[in-house]
């Protein structure tokens, strides 16, 4: 999965990239098991995806994080844009984008993200974006304008979005809901007990609201959410997770192991087996979730577009 960065509004040159983290002792590093290892990218689809990302003056939070993934996505085609910068005005333990005051918005984002989406020809696209708690609808409204110029540009594409979670910004969830993303998703992150060190920007049952409140504004948009497990949650918080994002009628859930980017960041208490991951997938279809994702190497948008073909398809059983 290609996470793609708009670059208008300049690199960032000499900073540290999350100098609120600066002064943290450095944590543990546990070696990483075979389950976690994957090949090293090299494919040609490869290498074009990522001559058209340099072409474009894009930057890629893949290859800055690390993802285990990126040899298989980029060797597809698949793409996550993340709009409005590079810079977010939170600061969450787990995250590799850098912190600070971002810049102003690009108005030619929007346009770009459509171009770009049309040139690499993709059939499901994902937009993301840094948190913007500068701004007085958080970016909602550059969120629409981005779903609009890809309409236009890509009109055969279908539109992800993975939103912040617009905390006291009323009315910014109807302004992305109204420009009908296809597929609605906002994440979680994590059990709620460990909101306090590992997402402590976020508030746990406002982000339910938000899911909630989307797929009530608009039943047919499909709506997901991710968590990310290994940082010290018990198996019983997730199981209450998925019962607390039931009465949401979120449709798809993921869940990932949690990856460290830096030794300043929250560490891995553990990596979760394979066999444990299948086990939450069972316990989360039982509970009702038309799709599931739950594997060491899944992340939220890992997969997308056949993801978005298999939810169709299942609410079509559904339905019958």
């Amino acid at each position: 999965m290609v996470t793609v960065f708009d670059m208008t509004g300049g690199k960032r040159t000499g900073a540290a990239r999350h100098p609120e983290k600066a002064a943290r002792p450095d944590t543990p590093v546990l070696r990483k098991p075979d389950w976690i290892r994957v090949k090293a990218p090299g494919s040609p689809v490869y290498t074009e995806t990522r001559d058209i990302v340099r072409q474009h003056g894009l930057h890629t939070v893949c290859e800055e994080a690390g993802c285990p993934n990126i040899g298989e996505c980029w060797s597809q085609r698949h793409a996550t844009m993340m709009i409005m910068g590079d810079t977010c005005t939170r600061a969450c333990a787990f995250c590799n984008v850098a912190t600070g005051l971002p810049k102003p918005l690009d108005a030619q984002e929007p346009r770009n993200v459509g171009e770009a989406v049309a040139k690499l020809g993709l059939n499901h696209v994902v937009i993301t974006s840094v948190d913007r708690d500068d701004l007085p609808d958080g970016g909602a409204q550059h969120f629409a304008e981005v779903i609009g110029w890809i309409r236009k540009l890509a009109p055969n594409t279908t539109v992800e979005v993975l939103t912040p979670d617009f905390l006291r910004k009323d009315g910014a969830l109807e302004v992305v809901i109204e420009a009908r993303p296809d597929v609605f998703n906002h994440n979680l992150e994590t059990v709620p007990g460990l909101y306090p060190s590992i997402r402590p920007g976020a508030r746990y049952f406002h982000s339910l609201r938000i899911l909630q409140r989307a797929k009530k504004l608009d039943p047919t948009i499909f709506t997901k959410s991710g968590i990310m497990v290994g940082l010290g949650e018990e198996r019983e918080a997730v199981l209450q997770l998925m019962d607390d994002l039931r009465p949401a009628d979120v449709d798809f859930l993921t869940i990932g192991q949690y990856l460290q980017p830096t030794r300043k960041h929250a560490e891995v208490k553990r990596f979760v087996t394979p066999d444990e991951f299948e086990s939450y997938k069972r316990t989360a279809q039982a509970k009702g979730f038309l799709l599931v994702s739950s594997s060491p190497l899944t992340r939220s948008s890992y997969h997308a577009d056949a993801d978005f073909a298999q939810l169709k398809a299942a609410r079509a059983a559904a339905a019958e």
